[in-house]
């Protein structure tokens, strides 16, 4: 049997404007044509791969595709853009697809931030995997840090290597939500990627004992659900350390554990996140709330 290795690549994606304002109509590409004169062979060969991928004699390439997107990394940022919420009930929304976030979930969890997922294939071709936004409950970020933290200048705040252990530990209502961009996502795919990327983390912080603990987790992304473009999976740490899963606004399951909370936490703001812009912005959005 021949065995065929695809070398996926993550990439670096361009640092992009610090925010992005709520309902945005008009958006700048004057940088497009340049970059297009260089993109024009690459294209050419990523309309190839795309091609191949739809041709049912070769569906290894689609397989391999979806089997690879979600996989984690931590030699390389893994995500995009991210922008600050403003403080408002408007929308926000991120530019290059037009995926948006309401900048308030629930009564008081704020949007702090939203990035974007990519992956290379074969450094030709990017493909945007979904847009996430970090949110957290305003009023408990407040009573649980905000005598810690509230008198730190911005800089300060930036340079203090305690406060995202504070925020992944203490018992904060916060949220993750997930829109899926790429049209071909399998939830298989997703499951298989938590399997990797949680279960790393759970390895890390809890030893190695913990694959009861992955499996419950995992086991909520059934392959009866569809994720097609526009589906929102919402990870929400609740009271009590509990985790609450929900896909299309349909509840999938709850586990309570510090240790899950901890480790879903942790891709996203920890020490090595996916994305370090968007934890830095993240970081920023969280000074000026607690200043407030």
């Amino acid at each position: 049997m021949v065995s065929l290795r695809f070398p996926f690549l993550f990439s670096q994606p361009p640092k992009l404007p610090h925010r992005i304002s709520s309902t945005t109509s008009s958006r700048s590409f004057s940088s497009a044509t340049t970059a297009a004169v260089v993109a024009v062979s690459a294209a050419a060969s990523a309309a190839a791969i795309v091609a191949a991928s739809k041709d049912p004699k070769h569906p290894f390439l689609q397989n391999a595709l979806n089997s690879f997107l979600f996989s984690n990394s931590s030699s390389a940022p893994l995500w995009g853009s991210l922008s600050l919420a403003e403080k408002s009930s408007s929308a926000v929304v991120e530019f290059k697809n037009g995926i948006s976030f309401p900048s308030i979930l629930g009564d008081s969890r704020r949007l702090l931030g939203i990035g974007l997922r990519k992956k290379s294939i074969f450094g030709l071709k990017n493909i945007d995997v979904y847009a996430f936004g970090v949110y957290a409950d305003e009023n408990g970020l407040k009573e649980s840090l905000g005598e810690k933290y509230e008198k730190l200048s911005t800089s300060e705040f930036k340079e203090n290597k305690e406060f995202n252990e504070d925020l992944i530990d203490n018992d904060i209502d916060m949220t993750v939500r997930l829109q899926i961009v790429y049209s071909k996502l399998s939830i298989r795919s997703v499951r298989s990627a938590f399997e990797q990327s949680v279960g790393s983390r759970l390895q890390k912080f809890g030893g190695s004992d913990n694959k009861e603990l992955l499996q419950r987790f995992t086991s909520q992304f059934k392959d009866e659900y569809k994720i097609p473009r526009g589906s929102v999976i919402d990870l929400s740490r609740e009271q009590g350390h509990i985790l609450r899963t929900t896909i299309d606004g349909k509840e999938v399951g709850s586990i309570q554990s510090k240790l899950l909370c901890r480790s879903i936490l942790d891709l996203y703001i920890g020490e090595d996140p996916f994305d370090r812009q968007a934890k830095e912005d993240i970081e920023q959005s969280l000074a000026s709330l607690l200043q407030e």
